[in-house]
């Protein structure tokens, strides 16, 4: 509802109010009013991600310290690490750029407002982490925080995402516009669907694989706390595409559809790239060509969930990361385990 300094209301809202809620293109939101809530499933991605709190200080880097300075990694194994650390430390704070700068302003749904605002602080977190990360190990923060402008792989996607936050930007931006409701959905599957739910996984499964093998475990224990956010930011982020798309079906054309599958397969190529530029020899029993049908199989599955057809037919190479989050069915994670994680000290590992 939209207040004004004229017109105030002075008795409750009736019953039918939420049915006045929309995602975007609402009234002007002048006060974040919960309830009644309407999108239910926007309060339990909150509720999940609030139960999922950690802080990467409370993780030991001890071992890690150890390891690195010593002769127990090769070049290739060290070479992993850093350009994940690399790209991680600059795409979370695009994503918490685009969140505050973009999409908050333009979504018009309190209950969405609310996670919103805990996906940013969120996103702060895994940045303070990847300094946490930098710093414990000794590393040159300029290389690891410069290797979005230095190292093509990594540059190539940041380019990519900040093309489609742009636009979006523009203070005479709105999604009021044909046009414009369909350059944001553009822009939130450019984020969720793509950033968070394809260029993230290639590094979780790098630095995982170290950690299954109980190294860097300090870099893995928090990567894997990550991983649970991310799950959730996800399972949000394609929840309000699909909740967009369900009350603006004029927005998402055979065209628009089109471009969404051109979309998703440079930033397939994109993460192949990048995939070959960390494992330029294979380590850990991972090499670029495991990488190239991984990456296919979970863009897949993310296209399938926005109701848009499968377009590689690729297999799993690691099932072993469906056993850490459900790839096939991220948004039951949460809902069979959201009482196992309370607080990140008491997270217990399957």
């Amino acid at each position: 509802m939209n207040y004004t300094e004229t017109t105030l209301p002075t008795v409750a809202e009736p019953a039918s109010a939420p049915a006045r809620k929309r995602l975007i293109n609402s009234s002007q939101v002048d006060v974040n009013q919960l309830m009644p809530l309407q999108y239910h499933w926007a309060w339990e991605h909150y509720v999940n991600g609030c139960a999922n709190h950690w802080m990467p200080t409370e993780v030991s880097m001890g071992a890690d310290i150890a390891l690195w300075g010593s002769n127990g990694l090769t070049d290739a194994e060290r070479l992993v690490i850093l350009r994940n650390l690399g790209f991680f430390s600059t795409a979370e704070s695009l994503v918490g750029n685009n969140l505050v700068l973009a999409i908050f302003k333009h979504i018009t749904n309190a209950e969405c407002r609310q996670y919103l605002l805990r996906q940013a602080f969120e996103e702060a977190v895994h940045t303070h982490t990847f300094l946490y990360i930098v710093d414990s190990l000794g590393l040159s923060e300029r290389e690891v925080f410069n290797m979005y402008r230095e190292v093509p792989a990594i540059s190539r996607k940041d380019e990519f995402e900040m093309a489609l936050t742009a636009d979006v930007l523009d203070p005479n931006f709105s999604t009021e516009t044909f046009e414009g409701g369909q350059k944001f959905l553009e822009n939130l599957i450019g984020y969720y669907l793509i950033m968070e739910g394809i260029f993230f996984y290639t590094g979780f499964v790098m630095i995982l694989s170290f950690h299954r093998q109980n190294r860097m475990t300090g870099i893995g224990e928090q990567f894997q706390y990550i991983l649970r956010d991310e799950t959730t930011h996800l399972n949000f982020g394609i929840d309000l595409i699909n909740g967009i798309k369900q009350e603006n079906p004029h927005l998402w054309t055979p065209e628009f559809q089109a471009r969404i599958l051109d979309l998703v397969d440079q930033a397939v190529s994109l993460e192949i790239a990048y995939a070959w530029d960390c494992l330029p020899e294979g380590i850990l029993g991972l090499n670029g060509d495991l990488f190239q049908e991984y990456v296919r199989h979970i863009a897949d599955r993310r296209l399938e969930r926005i109701g848009l057809p499968a377009q590689y037919g690729a297999s799993n190479p690691f099932p072993w990361m469906s056993e850490t989050m459900d790839l096939g069915k991220e948004k039951n994670f949460f809902e069979t385990r959201v009482t196992e994680y309370q607080s990140a000290a008491g997270l217990t590992w399957d």
